[in-house]
């Protein structure tokens, strides 16, 4: 199992989840530890190292190494604002 690493503005939004999201997003970034490549995720179209995963109505933007799964951002799945804060994040 990789070591997760979550950034400041995933954590944040992470907090700022219903208890039971929150469980959810949890669980989904602890099997994206175990495995980072579901058949559930996909390569992000202009950001080579980054994938997507969707968790319920929320979204997760990660990279992974060997040994450690970084996430960079969790945002609504239908909104275009996860994808605006990536670009400034980037």
């Amino acid at each position: 199992m990789r070591r997760i690493n979550l950034t400041a503005r995933a954590q944040k939004f992470l907090h700022k989840l219903p208890p039971k999201h929150e469980r959810q997003v949890v669980g989904k970034i602890a099997s994206l530890a175990d495995n980072p490549l579901p058949s559930d995720s996909k390569q992000l179209t202009g950001y080579a190292l980054l994938r997507r995963a969707d968790i319920g109505e929320y979204r997760i933007i990660y990279d992974t190494e060997k040994t450690t799964l970084f996430v960079i951002l969790i945002g609504r799945r239908n909104d275009s604002d996860v994808y605006k804060e990536l670009r400034r994040a980037m």
